[in-house]
C-alpha cells in the first residue's frame, strides 16, 4: 500500500471516530434531556394527582355540610362523603405510580375480566368514533 493510501485510510478512520464520538455524546445528552424531562412531568402529574386528591376530599366536605344529615338521604350523601374522602386520601398517598401499580396487581390478580373490561372499553371507543 503506498503512503498515499495509507494516508487517506487513516484519515478516513479518524473522521469516523470523531463522528462516532460526535454521535454518543449527542446520544448521551438527549438522553440526560428526556431523563431530565420525564422527572420534571412526573413531579408535576404527582402535583396534579395531589391537588385532584385535595378538591376530591373538599367537595366530600362540603357534601357533609350541605347535604342532608338525617334519614335514608343523610345515611346515603354520609356514605358517599366517606367514599370521596378515602378516594381524596388515595390520590394524595399514592399519585400516579401507586394507582398503576394496583392497576397492574389488579390485573395479574384477575386477567380474565380485565381482558373482557378492555375489550368492552375498545367496543364502546369504536361505536362513539364511528358515530
Amino acid at each position: 500500500m503506498s503512503d498515499k493510501s495509507q494516508s487517506m485510510q487513516s484519515g478516513m478512520e479518524s473522521a469516523v471516530g470523531k463522528a462516532s464520538e460526535g454521535t454518543q455524546q449527542a446520544a448521551a445528552a438527549a438522553m440526560d434531556k428526556a431523563h431530565d424531562l420525564a422527572s420534571t412531568a412526573g413531579k408535576k402529574m404527582d402535583e396534579a394527582t395531589s391537588a385532584l386528591g385535595e378538591r376530591v376530599k373538599s367537595v366530600a366536605g362540603s357534601l357533609r355540610e350541605r347535604g342532608p344529615s338525617e334519614g335514608m338521604l343523610g345515611n346515603a350523601s354520609g356514605m358517599v362523603a366517606d367514599s370521596l374522602d378515602n378516594a381524596g386520601r388515595y390520590l394524595q398517598e399514592e399519585g400516579i405510580v401507586g394507582m398503576a401499580e394496583d392497576v397492574t396487581e389488579l390485573i395479574r390478580r384477575n386477567p380474565i375480566p380485565a381482558m373482557l373490561v378492555g375489550v368492552g372499553i375498545g367496543y364502546m371507543l369504536a361505536k362513539l368514533f364511528r358515530s
